[in-house]
């Protein structure tokens, strides 16, 4: 068998790259589509802040099951199945979510659509590791990321937009969106030429993972991965209620405007990478977390123009610390690399799920100085810990 994997010269190097790149933006547009809407959602149906993000977190958590569950299922059966049908199934939730007037029923489509949404992210990486020449297999990884803050910056404007005129519109142009993903990435997606199905067991499978957990190293990186997203799910999910306010008072068709600075954000992933082979992985790291933390600082004040500055600045420090804590994960496991990116995302999406419903009293009761007080103290003393205990760690 044919062992060697597509190089950059290849047309199925460039085929595989868009591929994914649009299965991603589609999954990361409908993942991130409820965001801008929670303000809706609260009018619409009488509920509280806390209940409305819980589209965001029930999806979140059924999010991280699929991408255990279809981990180990795309290890045996093969990644493209489960790419292919990831994109499909999504689909099905948006069509019928605009027909509903049931908050709970809409819930639950959202628990079901995070669960199929998982296939493409628990198998992509793998395929690219097994289809694309190793030489290139760094710069494919790069543009796939690249592609996960442009889905979000998709999502978020288009249901934003169509907020103030129709909020169902936006979810029949999103399924259109997945429809045209689907039947591209159907037709031209390569087969697997070098996929081996895992003949682990299950068991072997669950002891790999809690390999991973008597790691201390890969601990504070989960952990970092959970904090950082925290941070940044925490700001975008309350935004939207801070800018309707009285202190701003815009409109939601206005405020979608505001996510296009997730362009910052697409930057931040080959601009870490470029930096780190110039300085020291864990110095750019955290740097990038303090500008995160300075972002953040930045939309505490009633200037519209220095907000979104500090939404900016805001983006492309999580962006940069991120893809530099998931290198930092793959380069700390000396085994079982697949597991412990898989533990990360694990943590990565705790993040989002903490981010978007445990931070809600906080905004009920101390509005947005609670929420930035919460995203800036948060991080800083985790930095602070994680310095520490990695100092240690190093002396042993």
């Amino acid at each position: 068998m044919n062992t060697k994997g597509y190089s950059i010269q290849d047309k199925q190097f460039w085929v595989i790259v868009l591929s994914l790149s649009l299965a991603s933006m589609f999954i990361f547009a409908a993942f991130y589509s409820f965001q801008p809407l929670l303000p809706v959602l609260t009018d619409e149906f009488g509920i509280t802040v806390s209940s409305a993000s819980m589209t965001m977190s029930v999806s979140t958590i059924s999010l991280i099951l699929g991408l255990i569950v279809l981990g180990f299922l795309s290890d045996r059966n093969g990644r493209v199945l489960f790419i292919k049908l990831s994109i499909f199934l999504s689909i099905f939730p948006m069509i019928i979510i605009p027909f509903t007037d049931s908050f709970v029923i809409i819930t639950i489509l959202r628990f079901i659509q995070g669960f199929t949404l998982a296939g493409v992210p628990a198998a992509a990486l793998a395929y690219i590791g097994e289809e694309i020449d190793m030489k290139y297999s760094g710069m494919a990884t790069a543009l796939y990321i690249s592609s996960n803050p442009l889905g979000g910056m998709i999502g978020r404007v288009v249901t934003g937009y169509f907020s103030e005129i129709n909020w169902q519109y936006a979810f029949y142009i999103l399924s259109g969106f997945g429809l045209l993903v689907f039947l591209f990435v159907l037709v031209a997606l390569p087969k697997s030429k070098n996929f081996m199905p895992s003949e682990r067991t299950f068991k072997q499978d669950i002891k790999g993972f809690s390999y991973h957990l008597t790691n201390p190293t890969l601990l504070l990186m989960f952990g970092l991965g959970i904090v950082l997203q925290i941070t940044y799910t925490g700001v975008w999910t309350y935004l939207p209620f801070h800018l309707t306010s009285k202190v701003f008072g815009l409109s939601l068709d206005a405020i979608s405007l505001i996510y296009f600075v997730y362009g910052f954000g697409i930057l931040g992933a080959p601009i870490a990478g470029w930096l780190s082979n110039r300085f020291t992985l864990e110095k750019i790291r955290t740097v990038a977390i303090l500008v995160l933390i300075f972002g953040v600082a930045m939309t505490i004040t009633p200037s519209l123009i220095i907000l979104v500055i500090g939404m900016c600045v805001l983006c492309f420090g999580f962006f940069t610390a991120h893809a530099l804590t998931a290198t930092s994960v793959n380069r700390t496991a000396q085994h079982l690399k697949g597991s412990a990116s898989s533990l990360y995302l694990v943590s990565y999406y705790i993040g989002v799920a903490s981010g978007s419903t445990l931070i809600g009293p906080v905004w009920e009761f101390w509005s947005w100085g609670g929420i930035i007080a919460t995203t800036t103290v948060l991080p800083l003393i985790y930095l602070t810990f994680f310095l520490l205990i990695s100092k240690r760690l190093s002396m042993k």
